[in-house]
């Protein structure tokens, strides 16, 4: 998971910064997606960003990634998903960027 969320930030452009990852059973999954997006529902992978893209004195703290393995199609790729997500990129409002820079992540991996 590690050289998955280290690939993810260095395709990203980020180079000094800190994260996590958490792996979660179903009913965590659903209780996270209720309360942070107001969806009823497990889904496999969740993103908690903390810092934004501006000036930091030191280390940026990149946020959270939460993974449910069990919804999970590939726990990597939702570790990559996750990360890039904390990145700044969003596959419901660009042009298929992030899920194209996803692809060849995965490729590469």
């Amino acid at each position: 998971m590690r050289r998955a969320a280290e690939a993810a930030l260095a395709s990203a452009g980020v180079s000094d910064g800190h994260l996590a990852v958490a792996f979660v059973d179903e009913a965590e999954m659903q209780r996270l997606n209720r309360e942070h997006r107001g969806r009823d529902s497990a889904t496999d992978v969740l993103s908690f960003p903390v810092d934004g893209s501006g000036p930091a004195t030191g280390p940026r703290e990149l946020g959270d990634v939460v993974v449910c393995a069990a919804l999970a199609s590939d726990p990597i790729e939702a570790v990559v998903h996750g990360v890039l997500h904390l990145c700044g990129y969003d596959h419901e409002t660009d042009a298929g960027e992030m899920l194209a820079l996803q692809g060849r992540i995965m490729a590469a991996l």
